[in-house]
């Protein structure tokens, strides 16, 4: 399919709109997180400190995950998505408040970043369910694709970027153009389409959060994949990013070898994000599961003391897997969850793929010193291979992706939801009339 085809979607103005706001964020995003880190280690703060900043962000993201699912639904996932932007940009903003006093208190850059990762929580559930207003049915799979690409390159891109601007500026810029970055966000938001609040009274957040429950289970295809990317977290890539810097600095040559590694990774993520526009496979189900069959490669490669070529070649590999797995689950989830509970059905999915994450991540290094790093690097290898095996076994899996009636607003006549709340009815551009033939791991 000739490229300008596969890049339709980018004619679609909401998504375009859209797209570069948030990749402005991303990009942003990606450059805080460094640049916080340097901050704090400037500014006389050490591993215990940093170690204390990092898991005020991540706990906050993870807990505060499904409560962001009912919020999403509840108010929309426009506007869920801007009030997140809002808090992120103050917390920014306050950040470079406090370190302007050169030694800033724990408990004030704690505060503030256990907010911001509070806001992303809310923002991650809406994002999913977002897409589908303001793309076509039948444009999903690009739009996923897309979006998957662009956070690759801002993975690698704002680190670099951040690296270079703390140099020559500081730290505190960084983060005053990080909050400009989640400001540009909530203008394009503001210029997105947006659905008509309910006027009816909104049931119980328990309700809320059972109905989504009874949604995400309902599916067992959407439920196991959940799980099987939760457990690969657990014990594949949490060992992965502790314990291969262990065996960069041993015998690969140290943090520049590593960080090719991981540039190569989010190289192949690219890749796979480009080669999956204007394709979506007739079982893309079953295409994403043996995708995730790469994520065993550079566990395998480390754990076999292969040299840092074959190292960097599986990494591109299993990058190209992730983003493959994540456009085509992703479009799965959106065309078959129905759109007034998709964002919690998205919370659900987040939540469990993260949630044993960090116990991966603070395990690998005791576990190693009983079973060694090839020998724990070597289980997490056999168990993806394992699990993606079993997966493929199940019915659901391997069927294709029927029609489903719940592809978004774009395919169902204006009307009244469940609840009061009328459909979004985004205009159509002349990409309507060119048609495309036809839950996320732990950062």
């Amino acid at each position: 399919m000739p490229l300008d085809r596969r890049l339709a979607v980018m004619l679609e103005r909401d998504f375009r709109r859209f797209f570069l706001g948030y990749t402005t964020s991303l990009l942003g995003s990606a450059m805080a997180s460094i640049a916080l880190t340097f901050a704090i280690l400037e500014t006389g703060g050490g591993g215990t400190r940093l170690g204390w900043v990092m898991a005020a962000r991540i706990l906050p993201l993870v807990l505060m995950l499904l409560v962001g699912g009912v919020v999403g639904d509840r108010l929309g996932s426009r506007q869920a998505m801007l009030t997140a932007d809002a808090v992120r940009c103050l917390t920014q903003l306050g950040l470079v408040a406090v370190l302007f006093d050169g030694g800033p208190r724990l408990w004030m850059l704690v505060g503030l970043v256990a907010l911001w990762g509070a806001a992303e929580a809310l923002f991650t559930p809406a994002l999913g369910a977002l897409v589908p207003h303001i793309v076509r049915p039948d444009a999903l799979s690009d739009a996923n694709a897309l979006l998957e690409v662009t956070r690759s390159a801002t993975s690698i891109a704002g680190p670099v970027l951040a690296g270079l601007l703390t140099s020559v500026v500081d730290a505190s810029t960084v983060l005053a153009m990080d909050a400009a970055s989640y400001a540009i966000s909530m203008v394009v938001l503001l210029l997105l389409p947006r659905a008509t609040r309910s006027t009816f009274a909104a049931a119980s957040f328990f309700g809320e959060l059972a109905e989504g429950w009874a949604e995400f289970r309902s599916r067992t295809w959407l439920w196991v994949t959940t799980v099987h990317i939760c457990l690969f977290n657990l014990f594949v890539w949490g060992p992965f990013l502790v314990l291969g810097p262990v065996i960069a600095e041993q015998r690969l040559g140290g943090a520049t070898s590593w960080g090719l590694v991981m540039a190569l990774y989010g190289g192949g993520a690219m890749a796979g994000g480009l080669v999956m526009l204007g394709r979506l496979p007739r079982r893309p189900l079953l295409v994403a599961t043996v995708a995730t069959r790469g994520w065993s490669l550079p566990s395998a490669a480390l754990a076999t003391g292969r040299s840092l070529p074959w190292v960097c070649g599986t990494a591109l590999v299993a990058g190209a897997g992730s983003a493959v797995c994540g456009t085509l689950y992703a479009t799965a989830t959106q065309r078959q969850v129905p759109p007034t509970v998709l964002a919690r059905a998205n919370a659900y999915a987040s939540f469990g793929a993260f949630a044993l994450g960090p116990i991966g991540l603070a395990a690998a290094g005791p576990i190693s010193t009983l079973l060694g790093t090839s020998g724990v690097l070597g289980f997490g290898a056999v168990w993806q291979v394992a699990a993606v095996t079993a997966v493929l076994t199940l019915p659901s899996i391997r069927a294709g992706l029927p029609t489903s009636s719940h592809e978004g607003p774009h395919n169902v006549r204006p009307g009244l939801r469940r609840g009061g709340e009328r459909e979004l009815s985004t205009p159509r551009t002349r990409a309507d009339d060119d048609p495309c033939n036809s839950p996320p791991q732990l950062d």
